[in-house]
This record gives structure tokens, sequence and C-alpha cells, in this order.
């Protein structure tokens, strides 16, 4: 059997980067996938190619900044499927780098509300059926830049960190309902994001950059019964990015 056969994933961000890998790695494994990103056209992409492959897969369009968005993808999701087993907050705003004192406060507060508060409520949003249940996985990717400030990352950085601490406390609230809450903390990753926010040229530039596939493996992992002794835990996920290689 296929380690996520019978599951139903919800994986936000999953239009492009990251969030497609992990999309396109749980479909493999025999789960339905509800995909949810702001580009219709994007997701219906990746929708289509889970169904060539014979996965049961959902595109809902919404932004993580609006709330009623993120109860339409809970709702849309148990109306389809009847359960939420897994889910993935992968959906982020990566900034390019900018100093404080030149941040856009609009911009600031966008960041937060869908890196942070989009990635609480859609927690909010699927553990009562989770609770109902009494199963889920919840897989919050945070980033390597959770674990430390940086000159021109604010923002990103204060999401991050506080996606780590929030993975806790949830995980803390949830595992009397047989809820496993943890996070994945990459470093480097050839993704869009990363190449539009640092306008690079990805894994031709820097060979030390991980494929979004290594994070989806790990994705796969947590979301599984394998993972059943973690939680409240913040995987590192560096690669070649890791600090220690100096």
């Amino acid at each position: 059997m296929r380690k996520l056969e019978n599951r139903t994933a919800i994986v936000t961000g999953a239009s492009r980067g990251i969030g497609r890998a992990i999309a396109l790695a749980f479909g493999h494994e025999g789960a339905n996938v509800v995909a949810t990103a702001r580009t219709t056209e994007a997701i219906e992409a990746v929708v289509d190619q889970l169904r060539r492959a014979g996965s049961d897969a959902l595109a809902v369009t919404a932004d993580l900044s609006v709330e009623a968005d993120i109860q339409r993808i809970a709702a849309e999701t148990l109306r389809r499927f009847g359960r939420i087993d897994i889910l993935v907050n992968n959906a982020a705003i990566i900034h390019p780098p900018i100093n404080l004192v030149d941040f856009e406060v609009d911009l600031w507060r966008r960041v937060l509300e869908v890196n942070l508060t989009g990635a609480a409520l859609m927690m909010k949003a699927v553990l009562p059926s989770m609770m109902e249940n009494r199963f889920g996985k919840i897989i919050n990717i945070s980033s390597i830049g959770g674990r430390k400030g940086g000159r021109g990352r604010s923002a990103y950085r204060v999401t991050k960190a506080g996606l780590i601490s929030l993975t806790e406390s949830v995980a803390a609230e949830v595992k009397p309902y047989g809820i496993d809450v943890n996070g994945i903390c990459p470093g480097g990753v050839d993704t869009e994001g990363y190449r539009e926010a640092f306008a690079s040229k990805g894994r031709e530039g820097n060979p030390k950059l991980m494929r979004p596939e290594e994070i989806a493996e790990l994705a796969v992992f947590l979301a599984s019964d394998a993972s059943s002794a973690i939680t409240g835990t913040s995987i590192d996920a560096f690669g070649g990015t890791n600090p220690l290689f100096g």
C-alpha cells in the first residue's frame, strides 16, 4: 500500500516550487489532494497532472490573507472528500532584501497575514474535522530563516520564526486528539519564488541549492504513519546551504 492511501491532504501554495512538489508527491503516494493557491490556471495545471497520474484532486483558488477564502478551502475539501487528514501550510510571500526603515507598511502586513496568520487560520479551519476523526497531520513549512534573523529579511524571518513557535504550541494542544503538528525548515531551495526574490539563476548559479522534491520527500514522511513518534518538532533540512559547511 502507498504511504498516504485513502488520506485527504490540503496543500497551500501548491502552484509551484515546494508546494507543487509536495502536492505531486502526496498524489503519488495515494492521497486525495486539494491544491490551493491564488492563480487558478497554475493550480489547475497541477491538478490535471495529479489526475493523469491517477490521483483524485481538487483545485481551490484562494488568497490566504482573506479569512473567507480559508474557510472555503476547508468547506470545499469536506464537501468533496468528507474528511481532512493532512494540511501542509506552504504558502508564503518571499520579499526581496529590504531594510526595515525602507519597508512599506502594507507589504509588511501582507507578509505577516499570509505567512503566519494565514497558516494559523488554516489550522483553525481544519482542526475540527481532524479532532472529530481523532487523526491528523499538519506540516508547517518554515525556513532556515526562521532560526536566525538576517539583514533585509525582517518580515519574512519573523513569520518563519513565529511559525516554529506556533507549531510547538498547537502540537501541545491537539496531541490528545491524535493529531501531530510538525514543521520543516528548508535551507536554500531552487524555486521560482527564490529566483524572483534574489535574482537568482537557481542551481545553475548555486549548486548548493536543493530541489523542491527533496523537501517533498520529508513532507511525505511527516504526513505518513511512519512519523507517529514525532510532533512539535521543526526539522532542519538545509542541504548544501547548511551553515556547518561554511
